[in-house]
């Protein structure tokens, strides 16, 4: 969900998440705000932006969504994979079984490109989350 689907009329809170507590980053951040701590914010992002993993992951993206119903078919893949990488017990013979049904469908360049693209982004990002709380003594 978006930031615009969760607000009503004059950027306020309307639906459960209000109830929930959730955190809305719009409230959180004041874009172009003169914090020292909200301009490095700016800074890190835009160099996320510029990085090669990222710019590589917007590429693939961009060709996956070039062929009709591919997002979605990738999307369950992921999907249920995590759910097989998550179950508490093990089921080899699912976990052979999705293996074999899947065998054609990673070996798709768009979908191995993307899907290796992706993984290169999503651990630059745990790379970047892992120094800022490693380096702030967060525990």
């Amino acid at each position: 969900m978006t930031n615009e689907d969760s607000m009503g009329n004059g950027g306020n809170m309307t639906n459960e998440s209000t109830v929930n507590n959730e955190i809305n980053m719009e409230q959180m951040y004041i874009p172009g705000g003169t914090d020292k701590l909200e301009s490095a914010v700016d800074v890190l992002i835009t160099a996320v932006l510029e990085c090669e993993e990222y710019v590589a992951y917007r590429a693939e993206l961009d060709r996956v969504l070039q062929i009709p119903g591919l997002k979605t078919q990738i999307d369950e893949y992921r999907k249920r994979n995590y759910e097989l990488q998550s179950s508490m017990d093990i089921d080899f013979d699912k976990l052979d079984r999705f293996e074999k049904e899947y065998e054609n469908f990673r070996t798709d360049p768009v979908v191995w490109d993307f899907l290796a693209a992706e993984l290169a982004f999503c651990k630059r990002m745990q790379a970047i989350e892992t120094r800022v709380t490693a380096e702030l003594d967060f525990q």
